[in-house]
């Protein structure tokens, strides 16, 4: 990934468009202009200027396994940091509510269609703020409030927008939940019963803790004989479905939702995605795609930020490209490897292993509990997020298990090697946390994170500053 000017932007000034008009302006150098609003923020507020800068090496220098982050391309964050933040543009291209939105019409377009091409679908939404955002925008657009809703437990690996009495989606609908086997897996036949008993005007299938493929037509069998929409939520997972390693329900779902900042490697915002149901009959006037537009627009969110819809663009761009598939690989791969190294050192795994980016530690065996080794691993410099697992007791802020994801692992180009190591040293550090007092040795620790240096600067964040 890599941003390349087109010649017109530096080029000379432009011929009148015609007789007697006056000519074009040369347009700005954008390289240029970063470098520019770059050093005006050093000299104008030095104190901003240095935390980012902080941060900055803190990335650069520690290695991410939080499987919901990812690194951007610095293109992506040049078009998230440009212009386009300036514009106020209600509505959709060709039907705005402000002027000026010509050239905003035509980057929202671009971003359509590259969302299109990366999955196989009929039509898309890029406005959505979050994946939160697209899957409340889709619940309020097919439910009215106190409509029955079914989607997976938040404590068997869903999310809070499925259905959580902690979200908005479980306090006005009425949410019920499926869960996991004592394995760990999607048991379709508590599903379709659940299904068949609520009636529900809505199943959500995806997850945020869930390490094994879905079974999306499956689902959708399921949904048509209860009468229900479908909605896929693949934040986690969209890469993979991009790339042909996972299956992909665009086709399957009513409607797909996911995250670009994660997989697609792309923004903070969502994407809504609509298969072969595109132009069927929605709930309300019009097409499913027409009412999921209105949904977002002027329903649940206002203004669209240009800026994300230009950087999801950018990011969409190389999804769909030749080289995104061998980034998808090692996503996989990675995770494999991961998976059987840390079974190997003895460690248990929810599923016993992966299908995924996404590896899910059970530490309830060892005695360490999830957020105890998130500290202890934060101060090696191992970023993981601590997370519940299946029949956990345990508080939310402390939880019995760990969540390991490889999408920016994958980004810094490792190898299967380099991969294993990083499983070692998580197990290394987890290990001594099981022994009598459960204190990381400081010699540990500085062993740790001298690994941690090496590969880090071995495997650097692609187009980064050193």
């Amino acid at each position: 990934m890599s941003l390349t000017l087109p010649a017109a932007l530096t080029g000379p000034v432009e011929e009148a468009p015609f007789p007697g008009a006056a000519p074009h302006p040369p347009l700005p150098d954008l390289a240029g202009f970063a470098a520019h609003a770059g050093t005006r923020l050093r000299e104008n507020d030095r104190a901003l200027y240095d935390l980012l800068a902080r941060e900055t090496a803190r990335q650069r220098d520690t290695l991410m396994m939080v499987a919901a982050s990812s690194v951007a391309d610095p293109s992506v964050l040049a078009c998230e940091g440009s212009v386009l933040g300036n514009l106020t543009a209600e509505g959709y291209p060709g039907n705005r509510y402000h002027a000026g939105c010509g050239v905003a019409d035509e980057i929202e377009r671009l971003a359509i269609e590259r969302a299109c091409a990366a999955f196989g679908a009929r039509d898309a939404i890029v406005q959505p703020h979050s994946g939160s955002s697209a899957n409340l925008a889709v619940i309020t657009a097919l439910l009215d409030p106190g409509d029955t809703l079914l989607g997976l437990d938040l404590d068997c690996g869903g999310h809070l927008t499925h259905g959580s009495p902690a979200s908005v989606t479980g306090r006005h609908y009425r949410a019920h939940g499926y869960r996991v086997t004592p394995e760990g897996l999607l048991d379709y036949a508590q599903i379709r019963e659940l299904a068949l008993e609520h009636r529900p005007k809505l199943i959500v299938c995806g997850a945020s803790a869930y390490p094994r493929s879905i079974d999306f037509a499956r689902f959708r069998e399921i949904a048509d004989e209860a009468g229900a929409y479908l909605l896929a939520d693949i934040s986690h997972i969209a890469g993979l479905v991009a790339a042909g390693l996972h299956p992909n329900p665009v086709d399957h779902a009513h409607v797909t939702t996911t995250s670009t900042y994660k997989q697609l490697y792309g923004p903070r915002g969502g994407l809504i995605l609509l298969g072969r149901d595109a132009r069927t009959p929605g709930p309300e006037r019009g097409t499913l795609a027409a009412t999921l537009r209105r949904a977002v627009f002027p329903f649940t969110q206002g203004t669209p930020d240009l800026a994300s819809v230009a950087a999801k663009a950018r990011a969409l761009d190389f999804v769909a490209g030749p080289g995104f598939a061998e980034v998808a690989k090692r996503l996989a791969d990675g995770a494999q490897a991961i998976a059987e190294r840390l079974l190997e050192r003895g460690f248990e795994l929810v599923t016993g292993g992966t299908d995924t980016h996404m590896v899910l530690l059970d530490l309830r065996a060892t005695g360490v509990t999830g957020d105890v080794a998130e500290q202890a691993l934060e101060s090696c410099g191992i970023v993981v997020n601590r997370n519940r697992v299946p029949g956990d007791t345990t508080a939310v802020r402390v939880t019995g298990g760990l969540r390991l994801g490889t999408n920016t692992l994958a980004a810094r180009g490792m190898d299967r090697t380099a991969v294993v190591e990083c499983a070692d040293l998580v197990a290394d550090v987890l290990t001594a946390l099981r022994a009598p007092g459960g204190v990381l040795p400081d010699p540990l620790r500085e062993r740790v994170r001298a690994r941690v240096s090496r590969l880090c600067a071995a495997h650097p964040l692609p187009g980064y500053p050193l």
